[in-house]
C-alpha cells in the first residue's frame, strides 16, 4: 500500500513539473547514477558548441544507439540505451534549450 502511494506521488509530481525538460528529462534521469550535468559535460567534450551539442542530443533522442551515445561502454552495459523519444519536435527543441541554458559554462566563467 505504501509503495503504491509513493509511486502515485512520484507520477503526479512529474505531471505538474513546470516545463518539458522537468517533466521528461529530469523525471526519467533521476534514477540514474550519472547526473544530467555530468552528461552535459560529456556532450560538451564531444560536440563543443551549442549548435552541435543540441544536434547530437536531438539525433540521439530520435535514434538512440550504442554508436551515437556519448556514455561509456560500462554505463551502457549496465543501464542500456534509452528508448526512442515520443516528444514532438518543438518539445525536444524546448527541452534542449532549457538543458543548454541550465548547464552551459560559458557565461558563468569569470
Amino acid at each position: 500500500m505504501v509503495k503504491h502511494v509513493i509511486l502515485s506521488l512520484v507520477l503526479v509530481s512529474g505531471l505538474y513539473a513546470e516545463n518539458v525538460y522537468e517533466r521528461n528529462c529530469v523525471e526519467c534521469h533521476k534514477t540514474l547514477p550519472t547526473t544530467l550535468q555530468q552528461m552535459f559535460k560529456r556532450y560538451l567534450l564531444v560536440y563543443s558548441a551549442e549548435e552541435y551539442v543540441k544536434a547530437g542530443l536531438k539525433h540521439y533522442l530520435r535514434y538512440p544507439s550504442r554508436e551515437t551515445s556519448v556514455m561509456p561502454e560500462l554505463f551502457i552495459d549496465t543501464y542500456g540505451i534509452k528508448k526512442r523519444t515520443n516528444l514532438s519536435e518543438s518539445d525536444i527543441d524546448e527541452a534542449l534549450d532549457i538543458y543548454w541554458n541550465k548547464f552551459k559554462v560559458f557565461d558563468k566563467l569569470k
